[in-house]
């Protein structure tokens, strides 16, 4: 490990809640955490990630696996370590840590190197946080071998906690990556018609949205009643919905929204099919304030689903958005990634962003969904990217 050189540019201090993850440490019992997720160095370190690893991880026979250490109560004990050329992004003040270590170039050496650190600074007998879900068993056996006296227990929970309230510089950059999905849908949807493919109509909206600054990361597509929603060969016909799913990454964070098309002009059934979804998504923003339950957001769109005689094809889904898809707070236990449900019965908190998604798989007339990002703020709610919410027609 090495102090960072004289000269160089240095980061300000850490930009999220310091005193936050000290208490979640605390509740957990852990006295430090390592971690090696990207989306949580991406949090800790103040929105950065290494240019050069963005995409793919493979290296060699190995793969790119940093870790930041963090030491519960002493910021001057924190550590990173990473690739040698991220040396380059310490040159630019991209590390607020003292600590760094850019020595190696596998995950044995990686976790090589955080054992070292952890057993400089005296914690070779603490009890560690990792993230299971994203550390390679080779590198967990180093750090278990190399530090036989510490016990080293799950931190993801703990890591997720911490991001649940977003800034104001973070809710700016999702308001910004929702509009920008937003405006590269209605691109797509006034530029391309009937003939067009689901793959042309994907490639189209890459562009739309790379051509905003957004990092395109998917696009889930239905055509007509086809309800596979993978990209293809498939041609959207005179008469058919369309529906765009798509999630941008802008500045780390994702804008992730759904909007319907209509090959034609809609007739008096699907302004109705759609009318319901919406009566749907507007009834789940109701309740949503600081101090709601959770839960409330899914009293009434039950309700409603459950009165439909579509209500065996319909899906309603609410849940927390950020950095990652499902994020905190985790809303219910009945979505398609399984978690437990635990702020279904706590307070809803202002600066929470949350995903609704309202889905019908109606037999005849296709794939209808709406998509959206609501932000819970200090009197109640705000909807980013909320425009192009009917048909939208060619």
């Amino acid at each position: 490990m090495n102090s960072r050189p004289t000269g160089t540019s240095s980061a300000v201090g850490p930009v999220f809640d310091v005193e936050k993850l000290d208490r979640l440490l605390e509740e957990a019992d852990l006295d430090a955490v390592l971690v090696t997720s990207k989306h949580n160095i991406q949090y800790l370190l103040g929105g950065y990630r290494f240019f050069f690893y963005s995409f793919m991880d493979a290296q060699g026979l190995s793969r790119y696996l940093p870790f930041l250490i963090y030491v519960r109560g002493d910021l001057e004990k924190a550590a990173y370590v990473g690739h040698p050329m991220e040396e380059f992004e310490q040159d630019l003040g991209k590390f607020w840590v003292s600590e760094t270590d850019f020595s190696g170039a596998t995950t044995a050496q990686f976790a090589g190197a955080a054992v070292a650190q952890l057993k400089k600074i005296g914690l070779a007998g603490a009890r560690i946080g990792i993230e299971p879900g994203f550390l390679p068993i080779d590198a967990y056996r180093i750090i278990e071998n190399g530090l036989p006296d510490a016990e080293l227990l799950d931190a993801v929970f703990a890591l997720e906690l911490l991001r649940t309230i977003k800034t104001p510089d973070e809710l700016r950059i999702l308001r910004k990556a929702s509009e920008k999905v937003i405006e590269s849908m209605c691109a797509v949807f006034s530029t391309h018609g009937p003939g067009s493919t689901k793959n042309e109509l994907v490639a189209a909206l890459c562009k739309e949205e790379q051509d905003r600054g957004l990092h395109f990361e998917y696009c889930l597509c239905n055509i007509g009643t086809d309800f596979n929603r993978a990209p293809s060969d498939q041609v959207w016909q005179e008469g058919e919905v369309l529906c765009l799913d798509s999630g941008g990454n802008y500045e780390g964070y994702i804008g992730d929204l759904a909007r319907m098309g209509y090959a034609g002009t809609p007739d008096g059934e699907l302004q109705d099919l759609l009318g319901f979804i919406e009566e749907v998504q507007q009834a789940a923003r109701k309740p949503i304030r600081p101090g709601a339950l959770g839960g409330e957001i899914y009293i009434e769109p039950d309700a409603l689903i459950q009165s439909s005689p579509f209500q065996a094809n319909l899906e309603f889904v609410a849940h927390g958005m950020g950095i990652v898809s499902h994020e905190g707070p985790w809303l219910t236990d009945r979505c398609s990634v399984p978690y437990e449900a635990y702020h279904a019965g706590r307070a809803l908190e202002e600066g929470m962003v949350l995903s609704i998604e309202t889905t019908l798989h109606h037999q005849t007339r296709g794939f209808i969904k709406l998509e959206d990002t609501v932000v819970v703020t200090s009197t109640g709610w705000e909807s980013y990217g909320d425009d192009a919410r009917g048909w939208n027609t060619r």
